[in-house]
């Protein structure tokens, strides 16, 4: 039986490292920290930015004693964009900021404007994926948008986690791909 918690606020350095493991080779994450020292440099300040707030907001969780974790933002907490530009401002390499550009101003067109929860982060340690933990991360995270009857939101950075998405009531809203950055798909689930 998998064990899914809600990660105290002192545990996000944890939470950090697992989703660092599971991001490593994630295409869009590795397209901006494409260097490795850019990569462990930037990527646990890039994903406090992204999510860390959910961890104040009791919205950050553990599988299986860390394997697995996933930061949520509930409604009306938002990353921390101006971290976010901090570490990629320091960290990617400046012939990619035009196009990152572009994919920061794709993602707010799609992102929601009404009351949701956001999803920026979920990962399992590469050691540990196909076990089934990030259904049980997912299960536990929407066990609570549903008991707030809001819908949820996500950006699926590698195409081969559409279906476990789908699977979860989520429906693909487009392709974000400018030149060559690879596929970024935004997902939505409508409130139940």
């Amino acid at each position: 039986m998998i064990e899914v918690r809600v990660a105290e606020a002192s545990e996000l350095d944890d939470v950090l490292k697992t989703l660092t493991l599971a991001f490593a080779t994630d295409p869009p994450v590795r397209y901006l920290f494409s260097r490795p020292a850019a990569y462990l440099a930037g990527y646990p300040r890039f994903a406090r930015a992204m999510g860390g707030r959910g961890a104040e907001h009791g919205s950050a969780w553990l599988a299986d004693d860390g394997a697995a974790a996933a930061l949520w933002l509930p409604p009306g907490v938002e990353s921390d964009s101006d971290a976010i530009g901090e570490v990629v401002g320091a960290l990617v390499d400046p012939a990619k900021l035009p196009v990152m550009g572009q994919v920061a101003e794709a993602i707010a067109g799609y992102h929601p404007h009404e009351p949701h929860w956001y999803l920026p982060m979920l990962g399992v340690d590469p050691a540990r994926q196909g076990l089934g933990l990030g259904s049980a991360l997912l299960k536990a995270g929407l066990a609570r948008v549903d008991a707030d009857h809001l819908p949820a939101y996500l950006e699926s950075s590698n195409p081969r986690n559409v279906p476990l998405y789908e699977r979860f009531g989520f429906e693909v809203m487009g392709v974000i791909q400018p030149e060559d950055f690879p596929p970024l798909i935004p997902m939505y689930r409508a409130a139940r």
